[in-house]
């Protein structure tokens, strides 16, 4: 085959590809670092989908520190920093977890809590994310003008020793349905 031909067929397939993607409601979310000072590189993106057990996040996140880290779904969509309690917090204009039914509970993606809440998020030791997790409770109508956010540190999916599960600052953010 020559090479004009095969040019052809990749470009068709790619085309495709990115229909078949679009056809079946996939959302991308960019994804970028956050600080007290804004919003800053981007670091990837997550992709939301659908499945019969809820829905999908899958990331492909670049360079963060490795381990355990928080991931929520915030109320706001914003990853501009706010002052908090006399504080300049990080992607602060995001809000508080996704809450519409006002529980007012941190928990684990199949608790009674915020429907904000997710299983945690692994990065490896090569600073990647994409171990796709589960959110069997949210909509994707749900995410759209939303932020999503990583903190730094683990989450205990719990109020208790420390509220909204003990996980550190927000280190990234994205914004479901914002245009670039």
């Amino acid at each position: 085959m020559n090479t004009r031909l095969t040019v052809i067929f990749a470009t068709a397939a790619i085309g495709a590809a990115s229909m078949a993607s679009a056809a079946s409601g996939d959302l991308t979310i960019p994804m970028t670092l956050v600080d007290a000072k804004g919003v800053g590189k981007p670091v990837g993106q997550v992709v939301v989908s659908k499945s019969k057990y809820g829905l999908v996040f899958t990331p492909d996140l670049k360079g963060l520190a490795p381990g355990v880290h928080g991931f929520h779904v915030h109320e706001n969509g914003s990853c501009a920093p706010k002052t908090v309690d006399g504080k300049v917090e990080a992607a602060g204009a995001a809000g508080d977890h996704y809450d519409p039914l006002k529980s007012g509970v941190h928990g684990s993606a199949w608790g009674t809590g915020h429907r904000g809440d997710l299983p945690a998020l692994y990065v490896d030791a090569s600073g990647n994310a994409s171990q796709p997790v589960l959110a069997p409770r949210l909509k994707m109508n749900e995410l759209k003008g939303k932020a999503l956010m990583v903190h730094q540190g683990g989450d205990n999916h719990a109020d208790s020793p420390e509220k909204a599960g003990g996980g550190g600052e927000r280190v990234v953010c994205g914004v479901a349905g914002a245009t670039t």
